[in-house]
């Protein structure tokens, strides 16, 4: 007879924090399609690391993060350049295997939500300045 244990404590908050992503990237994916944009991907992943959404608005290639957090200024800090970096590196891997290549015009937002579940979607999220 075969015994399964109860999760542990760090897993029941893997869980609940995976489910509350994917809960938060819904909410941005439905905000995106609202806005007229062509969702391509969901937790897109590359070599280079996994980008949460994949959108076409227009000609443009848009690389979503998604931040939860109980408020949007909580969810910005969670963005750092570390994941900036790997973002546009996936994002690089993934236009380069498109039929425009790297000649695909690219943009980076940030799109945050907070514990009521409102997003705020910040454009060009990575642009310094």
């Amino acid at each position: 007879m075969s015994r399964t244990s109860d999760p542990s404590p760090r897993q029941r908050r893997g869980r609940l924090a995976n489910l509350s992503g994917a809960m938060a990237e819904d909410l941005v994916a439905d905000r995106l399609q609202a806005q007229g944009m062509e969702l391509l991907h969901r937790r897109w992943r590359g070599a280079s690391g996994e980008v949460d959404l994949i959108a076409r608005d227009g000609a443009c290639m848009v690389f979503v993060e998604v931040k939860q957090a109980r408020s949007h200024d909580v969810a910005a800090q969670r963005l750092n350049r570390a994941q900036m970096d790997r973002i546009c590196n996936a994002a690089i891997e993934y236009c380069a295997a498109l039929p425009s290549g790297m000649d695909s015009e690219m943009r980076f937002d940030a799109a945050l939500v907070d514990a009521m579940g409102r997003v705020e979607i910040i454009r060009n999220a990575f642009a310094s300045g």
